[in-house]
C-alpha cells in the first residue's frame, strides 16, 4: 500500500506544479511582452529620411515606421507627411520646429500638429502636446501626439483608428501678420508601439485604408499568378499588413486548453479513490 500511495502523491505534486507553472506563464507573458523595449518601438531604418514635406494630402511625403523627416518651410505653410500603422499598434508623432531668430519676429506664435487616418478623419490624441505656444524669444517648439491603439475593425459610425495610412499635418495656427513667411526648419518623427492581442477585436477590414490599395491588390494578385516576387506597395509596412487571422490570443487559447486538461486530470486523481482494498475479495 505504501508504493501506490507514494506514486499517487507524486502524480498530484507533478500536476499541481504543472498547473501553477502554466498559470504563472499566462499571467506574466502579457506584461513581459508589453514591457519589452524591443517590442515597444519600431527601429528606424539606416537610410536617411526625406528632406521635404508635401503641401496637401495628395502630395504628402511618405515616412516609414520609426523614420524621421525634415523640411525647410515658411511660417504659415501647411506641411504634410504620411506613414503606415497596422492593427495592434499605437503610433506616436513628434514634431520639432526651429524658429527664426527672435530679432526677426514680432510676437508669439502657436503651432499645432494634427493626425488624420486614411479616410482623412482627424484622430484625437490620447495625450501629448498637440498645440503649443512659442514665446517671442523661443528658439524651438516641440509638439507630440500619441494616438489611440489601431483596431483591426470598427463600426462604420465609429471614429476608431483603423489600419492604413496616417497623415501628419503641421502648421502655425496663430501668428502675427508681420511674421508670415519667415523661414523655419521642421523635423517630424514617427514611432510605433506594439500592443499585442490585448487590443485585438473580432473582424478585419477587407483592405487597409490606403489610397490606391485596390489597384495594388490587383497587381499583387497578378504577381502571384505569374510567380513574380512580391513588391512592396506604397504606404505599406516593411513586414506587410496583418493577415487578420493570427493573434497572440491563439497562445492564450491553447494555454487555457492545456490548463483545463491538467485541471481535469488533477481533479480526477483526487476523486477516484484508492481502489479496492487488498483485504476485500473480488466480486464483493
Amino acid at each position: 500500500m505504501t508504493k501506490p500511495l507514494c506514486r499517487t502523491r507524486g502524480i498530484r505534486l507533478a500536476l499541481t506544479g504543472a498547473l501553477l507553472a502554466g498559470l504563472t506563464l499566462l499571467t506574466t507573458a502579457g506584461p513581459a511582452l508589453a514591457d519589452d523595449p524591443s517590442a515597444s518601438a519600431s527601429p528606424a531604418g539606416d537610410e536617411a529620411g526625406p528632406t521635404e514635406a508635401g503641401t496637401t494630402f495628395r502630395t504628402a511625403t511618405a515616412l516609414k515606421q520609426g523614420q524621421s523627416g525634415t523640411a525647410q518651410a515658411s511660417a504659415g505653410d501647411y506641411l504634410y507627411w504620411v506613414f503606415p500603422a497596422d492593427a495592434g499598434q499605437r503610433p506616436t508623432v513628434e514634431a520639432t520646429v526651429k524658429l527664426p531668430e527672435s530679432a526677426a519676429r514680432r510676437g508669439t506664435s502657436t503651432w499645432q500638429v494634427d493626425v488624420y487616418d486614411g479616410l482623412r478623419r482627424r484622430q484625437a490624441c490620447m495625450y501629448g502636446h498637440q498645440t503649443r505656444k512659442a514665446a517671442a524669444d523661443a528658439a524651438t517648439v516641440e509638439l507630440s501626439c500619441v494616438l489611440r491603439p489601431v483596431r483591426a475593425w470598427s463600426e462604420p459610425w465609429a471614429n476608431d483608428p483603423l489600419p492604413g495610412s496616417y497623415y501628419i499635418r503641421l502648421t502655425v495656427v496663430d501668428l502675427p501678420a508681420a511674421d508670415l513667411g519667415l523661414p523655419v526648419d521642421v523635423e517630424v518623427k514617427t514611432s510605433i508601439k506594439e500592443l499585442g492581442g490585448g487590443h485585438d477585436g473580432d473582424g478585419t477590414l477587407s483592405e487597409p485604408l490606403v489610397p490606391g490599395v485596390s489597384v495594388a491588390s490587383a497587381g499583387a494578385g497578378d504577381e502571384r499568378a505569374s510567380g513574380a516576387p512580391r513588391t512592396l506597395a506604397t504606404g505599406e509596412p516593411e513586414d506587410g499588413w496583418a493577415s487578420g487571422w493570427w493573434t497572440d490570443r491563439w497562445l492564450w487559447t491553447v494555454g487555457g486548453g492545456v490548463l483545463a486538461a491538467l485541471a481535469a486530470v488533477f481533479g480526477y486523481s483526487l476523486t477516484r479513490g484508492r481502489g479496492r482494498p487488498a483485504h476485500v475479495p473480488p466480486g464483493v
